[in-house]
């Protein structure tokens, strides 16, 4: 009984590629992309996480480095998620946003430190400090800041691309 599994096995083909569907089904992906979608997902995805890395940062009264990570992981896949992309400059998008995310958060905690010291409220601090706000990030930066910042463009960059599953391959390009 085994040997005729094994047999069985053995004389199972492997699936063939179809070149002429591999062709038009990568195609049809490319076609689904979305640079612009990418851009606005990732500028808005970077906000929303600087946001939030704000609000840990004033809450708990320490930087936290790993939200740079989880900056990049959460830019980087809106950036898949909404723009569907294959190509290079998703990632490319993807890390800029990340970092772009990461500066933002950095900023918003420092402003909103700065207003809970003076007593003001948010916009009012952020008002104020605008014209100085370079120099008080610089003044924060730590070399630490460094190695997250360089994480958040790696993981920004990597979770940026469409992943094709190998059942989306076998039901759209074997034959």
């Amino acid at each position: 009984m085994e040997q005729n599994q094994h047999l069985q096995e053995q004389t199972t083909t492997t699936p063939k590629v179809n070149p002429n569907k591999l062709k038009s089904y990568l195609a049809q992906v490319e076609s689904e992309q979305n640079l612009p979608l990418a851009v606005v997902a990732g500028i808005t995805a970077a906000i929303i996480t600087a946001i939030l890395w704000a609000v840990v940062t004033v809450a708990t009264g320490y930087q936290i480095g790993y939200m740079a990570i989880a900056v990049g992981f959460l830019v980087g896949f809106a950036v898949r998620f909404l723009g569907k992309g294959l190509k290079p400059v998703f990632g490319i998008i993807g890390a800029i946003c990340a970092l772009l995310g990461c500066a933002l958060g950095n900023a918003f905690s420092v402003i909103g430190q700065l207003a809970n010291v003076a007593d003001m409220p948010y916009l009012q601090a952020f008002g104020e400090l605008a014209p100085v706000l370079p120099q008080m990030i610089t003044g924060s930066f730590q070399p630490i800041d460094l190695l997250f910042y360089g994480i958040a463009l790696f993981v920004g960059y990597s979770y940026s691309f469409r992943e094709l599953t190998e059942e989306e391959l076998a039901a759209n390009v074997v034959d």
